[in-house]
């Protein structure tokens, strides 16, 4: 018989977990036998006591609501669901989705009257506020609202609500700030039942895998929960992150139902300059991809294969042997959270030197390789004692096409030359806007932006002003943010938020410029070429000596700034 040990790790190790894609690595060959009555005495003992709802408001972030909510939908687990999920992460297909709930006719009939009932309320009092001119009077009321509105809704809405709250293009600003804001904030799911979900995954018990194993989890999410186990196999410490029961089947009704509406907005709105319906099928696609944890391990182990030439970049390594779809067992790392500045400050760790790194890192991933972390929030950083940022959480990734990493680059030294015709040429190439349609009645309106904002150099400029300001123009004009571009503001964002709880004069953009500058100055490609000699040439084709002596001096706080790489250019301007 194997012996349990389950502990509460201490506060100060905290880890959290990740998410990415491929093929099922092959199970434990164990024998399945259900926890034996110590195991069940001791989860029972360490387990939390349910808590008193604190108002009735609050009784959705409960065990108990959660139970009532899934009662209400009379959802239950679908076995023919789960497989369909995987695929639907890996390629979104919206009709099999409607097929396979067919036979759930009452069940999505039952979720159905929810969610309309609560987001018809809403709309009412959208179109009561056009009827009554008092749409701007009432905008931050509204955006509260829909805040609240979304999270009651649960897990599904609260992620539709922070991928809305990076769309400039459909939200106006009030929206993005109040949207910004929401937070996960479900209770954990019962010990035990996490333990059902390890064994029935591995096809193995407990002890068999794991030699310890908390009896609380040490983080929790919409999604899953983690826990601190040793792994019997090795002796290593590991994370171990277990997905919430039936939150697949959950997430599924609640695509398929928020489709149907959107359809339904898309044939009565004439507000937003785009379909939604297209929207929700790219969110859908990325949500589904979340519910695999074998997907989730790959891009992990891509992301570090990428990235591991970067100094003093980190993610932990996998256990294979105790992952499965819903089970992800990865390398503990000690660390501590950016935004716990008494633990920061305790360890000697400076926020802005992390900051820093993070930045030139989310850059790199963008511009270099074009395979980034889409969801780098506060909770998925952790700082190591040695100096590392270690990246959690790899359930949301994204790409950037090839040709929109150059035309990024090129967008910056427009701004810099204040070019605003050539930044609405390069709304075509970042696929912005469609090509039929003419881009030039929008200078002005940058320029009306722009001048007044560079005051100073761009390097001066807070980030985030930019965005909320280029969104006021976006959200005027048929523009269409693709969503590789939505997620790297929405990081980039969270990564200026972080610096500037520690320092109110942190300014992203100066930040970023070594890392372009040194792109700028070394890189061969043609595309970086003529960015290149737009940046340092004025219109005679003389050269701009202080532009390039800013750029030189710029590109040397690189982390890995070469100077041998300098006579690239040399080389090309012989050519």
């Amino acid at each position: 018989m194997h012996q349990y040990v389950f502990y509460q790790p201490c506060l100060g190790c905290q880890h959290r977990a990740l998410t990415s894609h491929a093929t099922r690595p092959p199970r434990l060959h164990s024998r399945l036998s259900a926890s034996s009555p110590q195991t069940q005495a001791a989860l029972r003992t360490a387990a939390p006591r349910p808590k008193k709802d604190k108002s009735p408001g609050d009784w959705f972030f409960t065990q108990r609501g959660q139970q009532d909510w899934v009662n209400a939908m009379e959802i239950k687990q679908n076995t023919d669901i789960p497989e369909l999920l995987r695929e639907l992460g890996i390629k979104y297909d919206p009709d099999r989705l409607a097929e396979a709930l067919k036979s759930r006719r009452g069940q999505v009939r039952s979720r159905a009257v929810q969610i309309t009932a609560t987001v018809g309320a809403f709309v009412a009092r959208i179109l009561k506020d056009y009827a009554t001119g008092s749409v701007q009077a009432n905008m931050r009321k509204r955006a509260v609202q829909l805040r609240e509105l979304l999270t009651k809704l649960g897990p599904s809405f609260v992620k539709v609500g922070q991928a809305l709250s990076s769309r400039p293009d459909l939200l106006p600003k009030p929206y993005l700030e109040v949207l910004s804001d929401l937070q996960d904030r479900l209770q954990p799911f019962p010990t035990d039942q996490a333990m059902a979900v390890i064994e029935e995954e591995l096809q193995a018990s407990i002890g068999d895998v794991f030699s310890q194993l908390s009896a609380q989890p040490v983080a929790a999410a919409s999604l899953g929960q983690v826990y601190k186990g040793i792994l019997r196999s090795t002796g290593e410490s590991v994370a171990v992150k277990v997905q919430r029961p039936g939150i697949g089947d959950h997430i599924a009704v609640d695509m398929l139902l928020l489709r149907r509406l959107m359809a339904v907005i898309d044939k009565n709105q004439t507000i937003i300059s785009q379909p939604l319906v297209p929207l929700v099928d790219e969110f859908a696609m990325r949500l589904f991809g979340e519910l695999d944890y074998i997907q989730e391990g790959h891009s992990c182990e891509k992301f570090a294969k990428l990235y591991a030439h970067v100094p003093r970049i980190r993610a932990p390594g996998i256990h294979w042997s105790a992952t499965a779809s819903k089970v992800l067992c990865m390398e503990w790392i000690d660390g501590v959270k950016l935004t716990d500045k008494p633990k920061m400050d305790a360890a000697g760790l400076d926020i802005i030197d992390f900051v820093d790194i993070g930045i030139e890192c989310t850059l790199r991933q963008l511009l270099e390789h074009g395979y980034f972390h889409a969801d780098p929030h506060p909770g998925n950083l952790l700082a190591t004692t040695s100096g590392d940022l270690v990246y959690l959480d790899f359930g949301m990734m994204s790409e950037a096409p090839q040709g929109a990493r150059y035309a990024i680059i090129a967008h910056v030294v427009h701004l810099v030359n204040r070019d605003y015709q050539a930044m609405c040429r390069d709304y075509y190439k970042l696929e912005f806007m469609d090509p039929s349609v003419d881009t030039s009645p929008i200078a002005p309106a940058l320029a009306e932006f722009f001048d007044d904002a560079l005051g100073a150099s761009v390097s001066q400029l807070n980030f985030r002003a930019i965005v909320d300001g280029l969104g006021n123009v976006l959200f005027q004009y048929p523009f269409r943010v693709p969503a590789y571009y939505a997620l790297i503001l929405r990081s980039l964002t969270v990564l200026e938020g972080l610096a500037l709880s520690a320092d109110r004069e942190y300014k992203l953009l100066g930040r970023a410029y070594p890392y372009m500058a040194r792109r700028l100055l070394t890189d061969p490609a043609p595309q970086l070429r003529a960015s290149f000699e737009e940046l340092v040439l004025d219109e005679g084709g003389g050269l701009r000596w202080n532009r390039l002596e800013n750029l030189m001096e710029e590109s040397s706080k690189s982390v890995d700034y070469n100077p041998s790489q300098l006579w690239l250019l040399a080389g090309i301007a012989s050519q």
